[in-house]
């Protein structure tokens, strides 16, 4: 088994050679030349804390943990419960309000005043440069790009494939009106076709004013890159929603770090954090939060209701595809912290989040 895994690995990585050599998957990053909030030395973003350098004696024990480590139950045995929506049901739905659906992974869509919002749209197979390899999804979409409304708002965190899906915004920039993104990454959506006038860039702790009121980006303990030679050229960071009514935290990726107590302070209390939660391992902890991490991050933010997302649609990872949801019931218990736990699809709003309920426990 050792040697098949050994390999087809070969195989994968050889054709990645060869498909960057002839097509190029490097990030097209825009020259930053201005200053810069988040630290920003030799052509490079950096974490306010300074992340532990993977050593090549580290690099060797991650692939021979991949090549011999036996996954148990990283893909679901049940069918993940997913609600259809319409866009009628979308049209439907009050603009008095804001309004929360579930898509997948950290995929959101928002219905905010009437406007629509989408926020790390992956709606691809496979979270990956290509669709013949990587992560594929454990369900689908509960709705289709082509039947989604016209969408005012497109919020990017940072440019990893499982939240920048080149597929989905080469359909989405014929029906956006605005593309928020963080420092870089406007390279890689005006090479996918995206009007530069369409596309906003934001530094940490910048801040825009919408009719419905507030976005900031705030920092997170991350990385970024796409291909080749590109890492850390793009900003990362997490979302803040304001508007007169409600006050939302969108986490992004990130290791934890004091930055979500500041964040806390100066924005919250918020009445939803959506948290990272999935995707962790003791190899990469300083760049993706156990559960235990996410709940206190959840306090750090003074979030009134965490919602863990980073779960439940890809296998990014060696822990179980159930473990995030175990992991962060148990120590939202232990923390008397309100959990919601939505399925993909339901739609709600601020004043009738979902309680928890474990729909990932559900008998194969």
């Amino acid at each position: 088994m050792f040697v098949i895994k050994l390999i087809v690995a070969l195989i994968i990585m050889l054709s990645l050679a060869i498909y960057i050599v002839n097509n190029s998957i490097k990030a097209k990053v825009n020259p930053i030349n201005e200053a810069t909030s988040a630290p920003y030395e030799g052509s490079k973003f950096h974490n306010t804390a300074p992340r532990s350098p993977m050593s090549f004696s580290d690099t060797v024990t991650l692939w021979v943990r991949f090549f011999t480590e036996k996954k148990v139950d990283t893909t679901p045995d049940i069918n993940i419960p997913v609600r259809t929506v319409s866009r009628a049901d979308l049209d439907a739905l009050s603009s008095d309000t804001l309004h929360l659906v579930k898509l997948g992974h950290s995929s959101i869509l928002l219905k905010v005043y009437g406007e629509y919002w989408l926020i790390d749209p992956v709606f691809s197979d496979r979270a990956s440069p290509f669709q013949f390899i990587g992560p594929k999804r454990f369900h689908q979409p509960p709705i289709s790009l082509e039947d989604l409304p016209p969408i005012d708002k497109v919020l990017i965190s940072h440019n990893h494939y499982d939240h920048l899906d080149k597929a989905s915004i080469k359909v989405l920039l014929a029906k956006t009106q605005q593309f928020l993104v963080p420092k870089g990454v406007d390279g890689d959506l005006i090479d996918w076709g995206v009007e530069e006038s369409k596309i906003i860039t934001l530094d940490w702790w910048q801040e825009i004013q919408t009719r419905q009121g507030l976005i900031a980006f705030t920092p997170t303990q991350h990385f970024s890159g796409r291909g080749m030679g590109d890492g850390n050229m793009t900003l990362w960071g997490s979302w803040v929603i304001k508007t007169p009514q409600e006050s939302l935290f969108f986490s992004g990726d990130s290791g934890y770090f004091q930055g979500f107590k500041e964040i806390g302070d100066k924005y919250g209390p918020f009445d939803l954090t959506m948290v990272e939660t999935g995707a962790y391992d003791s190899n990469w902890a300083d760049i993706h939060m156990k559960p235990e991490d996410s709940v206190q991050a959840h306090i750090d933010l003074q979030g009134k209701v965490m919602m863990p997302i980073h779960n439940g649609t890809f296998d990014l990872a060696f822990h179980t595809w159930h473990d995030p949801f175990d992991r962060v019931v148990a120590e939202s218990e232990r923390r008397n912290v309100t959990l919601s736990t939505p399925e993909f699809g339901q739609v709600f709003s601020i004043n009738n989040l979902p309680p928890l309920t474990p729909w990932w426990q559900q008998t194969p």
